[in-house]
């Protein structure tokens, strides 16, 4: 399966310190928007997502269809026939969004209560 960019979404008190604290780490703002709660931090290829106020844990984050860079790659697997895998193996998701094709997400818990987002963009 394929899964995209892989990062990992962080729940954050206070975003501008967040990403100070990250920048010092040499990570550098790649993407987000501060006034909507959230910061993409990128340093080489990793990436780590900011967000204030949106999520309750932290959690790992897959973008079927994008690169590290959020450049589209071709083939990529959809996040509708990833999510249809994923319930197939009798595993439950929640926060399903999106319609029939495009842009579209959802989440699973592994095992061990650590929430993933497959969440697609294109």
């Amino acid at each position: 399966m394929r899964l995209g960019a892989f990062s990992v979404s962080l729940t954050v008190k206070d975003l501008s310190r967040s990403i100070a604290f990250y920048e010092v780490l040499g990570f550098t703002k790649f993407g987000g928007d501060a006034e909507h709660g959230f910061a993409i931090m990128k340093n080489g290829e990793t990436l780590i997502g900011l967000f204030q106020g949106m999520f309750e844990r932290n959690m790992l984050t897959f973008n079927p269809g994008w690169d590290q860079s959020a450049g589209e790659v071709d083939p990529f697997d959809d996040v509708r026939d990833i999510k249809a895998k994923v319930k197939a193996a009798g595993h439950e998701v929640s926060h399903e969004q999106g319609g029939d094709a495009g842009i579209g997400s959802f989440v699973v818990t592994d095992p061990d209560g650590n929430p993933i987002l497959i969440d697609q963009h294109r």
